[in-house]
């Protein structure tokens, strides 16, 4: 099985519902512990054992490249400008179409997660045409439910998926392991020149190609509010404080 060693992460979006925190900077670049939130999307993919980063960025996007500038993070980052930003989340997926030509992490730059779930989605073995999506079955944990994506499931099958339905048993932590496949089911998806990734990944449960990978208790938050922001923060505490050993142990 060939290594997956490149991410897609969606960061084109106008962070609206934490504007009143962010002061006009895009969301990505939003203070998390000392860091902006992409900082930690990217140096935790790169831990799982990613080192390619496609970023497609929108709103503010001179701030996001300007942040890159002079840095080093260890990777190597190609953005892609999504002038539609305002539009749903799968048309940016969509722009880095050309860009992607094997199977790849697709990652959203407002969720935060642990590298060991990033490790084992990237562990596991994707057919042509699937998409394997990381869920939590462990719903009551989590901080806003009304905004969580909710998927359903038929034993390993996802068979619906979307912020409305009514019955469901696990939901979509933002972590994708992708075959090229999916920009296709995205491009039949849209309408009226507009799609989200949920558009497309219910075309893809239809078919039965959308597969869950339960993350036990790995944690994870979307960072979209102040309040989920404030949140995290307790969530990821501990890691947080054994993470600089981890790092010195690595390096021995």
């Amino acid at each position: 099985m060939k290594k997956v060693n490149q991410c897609l992460i969606l960061a084109a979006g106008n962070g609206t519902r934490i504007r009143s925190l962010s002061g006009g900077l895009p969301k990505p670049l939003v203070d998390f512990r000392v860091k902006p939130i992409l900082e930690h999307v990217i140096r935790r993919a790169h831990q799982a054992g990613i080192d390619r980063f496609v970023i497609v960025v929108g709103y503010r996007s001179d701030l996001i490249r300007s942040w890159f500038d002079g840095r080093s993070l260890g990777v190597s980052v190609t953005f892609v400008e999504n002038s539609d930003y305002h539009k749903s989340n799968g048309i940016s997926a969509l722009k880095a179409r050309s860009e992607i030509n094997e199977n790849f992490l697709l990652l959203m730059a407002d969720h935060i997660f642990e590298p060991d779930t990033a490790r084992s989605l990237l562990k596991q073995r994707l057919a042509p045409d699937e998409v394997i999506l990381a869920v939590d079955p462990n719903i009551d944990r989590i901080f806003d439910l009304d905004d969580a994506t909710k998927v359903r499931r038929d034993g390993e099958r996802i068979v619906d998926i979307g912020k409305e339905i009514p019955h469901y048993d696990a939901l979509d932590t933002g972590m994708f392991l992708c075959s090229p496949a999916l920009f296709d089911q995205l491009e039949s998806a849209t309408k009226d020149g507009n799609c989200s990734l949920s558009d497309g990944m219910r075309q893809l449960a239809r078919g039965r190609r959308l597969r869950a990978l339960e993350i036990g208790e790995g944690q994870w938050q979307d960072l979209d509010t102040p309040e989920a922001l404030a949140y995290a923060e307790g969530v990821f505490d501990g890691y947080f404080h054994r993470g600089p050993i981890l790092e010195r142990v690595a390096r021995v």
